[in-house]
């Protein structure tokens, strides 16, 4: 637990620091066949906003960089295009880097504030609201299908972190597809793995099942607006695509052994692992896979996002 401490404290000094100065880097941070009568049935019972009748979702993971991307126009344009290539989702189930609580835990089922968790940055920031319906059809569906795995909790006064409000801001700007936050139980890949399978059903159900973090996040290593990226950023980047283009997911579990300098692109593991919910949420080992944004901000950190589907 300490030392579970110790690591949310690195990272909101890192954030304030961010915010004070080297910060300005991160400025700006189809149904399946048989599927029949009983998914659309889930789907109704899940649609407490229009979404695309039988469109099946795919999964996703968006880089969230900095908190900044809130009020970063060209970055967020990015992230709406992206959003409007795919059917608009009945609900969303975000799994971000910014929440680990074990056992799987649920968040607020009603709007509730949002959780301003970083330090140091612009007024404006602080101010900002997004005022998303709550999905309590959503939560007990998911309850459901986690249940074989152990408990599920609850935690009705949590609102949504920046992992999960700041990309929305953009995918959903009007703030009308209902959200449902998920912790992350554990950062062991074989477990978040089996956890996205679970998940799966959700996409024949309109469910979007979004992952948030960073497919390279070392806050110790960031520098300026237009900064080179270096070298062991780049590659480990470049290997994430390829094992994701490939869905080789046993590759992905074992990232810390078999990728490039993991140790530098994740000094701790909570913006990485949610790729691995989006990945096994993913229904089968084919599909298409997609890479709506690429690049890096502030010179190591990278702004790829993944579609399944």
């Amino acid at each position: 637990m300490l030392a579970a401490m110790d690591r949310a404290l690195s990272r909101r000094s890192l954030l304030s620091l961010m915010g004070a100065g080297a910060a300005g880097a991160l400025a700006g941070c189809h149904a399946r066949p048989g599927a029949g009568k009983a998914l659309a049935a889930a789907a109704l019972a899940l649609g407490e906003a229009p979404g695309a009748a039988g469109s099946r979702m795919p999964s996703a993971f968006v880089g969230h960089g900095s908190p900044m991307l809130a009020v970063d126009p060209a970055k967020g344009a990015d992230l709406s295009r992206w959003a409007a290539s795919f059917p608009r989702p009945r609900a969303v189930l975000v799994v971000s880097a910014h929440w680990e609580r074990a056992p799987a835990t649920l968040g607020a089922t009603e709007p509730r504030p949002l959780v301003y968790d970083f330090y140091g940055f612009p007024d404006e920031l602080y101010a900002r609201r997004y005022d998303a319906p709550g999905a309590p059809a959503l939560a007990r569906r998911v309850e459901g299908l986690l249940a074989p795995r152990g408990e599920v909790a609850r935690a009705p006064g949590r609102g949504l972190d920046h992992g999960a409000w700041v990309p929305l801001t953009w995918m959903y700007p009007r703030a009308d597809v209902p959200v449902l936050e998920l912790s992350l139980p554990t950062q062991d890949p074989s477990s978040l793995l089996a956890l996205g399978a679970a998940l799966a059903p959700l996409s024949d159900e309109g469910v979007l099942v979004l992952g948030s973090g960073n497919a390279v996040h070392n806050l110790r290593r960031i520098a300026g607006d237009g900064a080179p990226t270096p070298s062991w950023a780049a590659e480990f980047d470049a290997w994430v695509e390829d094992v994701v283009r490939r869905r080789d997911l046993d590759a992905l579990a074992d990232y810390e052994r078999r990728a490039p300098a993991p140790d530098l692109a994740h000094p701790t593991k909570e913006h990485f692992v949610p790729l691995l919910v989006a990945a096994g949420a993913a229904a089968g080992p084919g599909g298409h896979v997609s890479f709506p944004v690429t690049g890096f901000e502030a010179g190591s950190i990278s702004r790829r996002c993944v579609q399944f589907g």
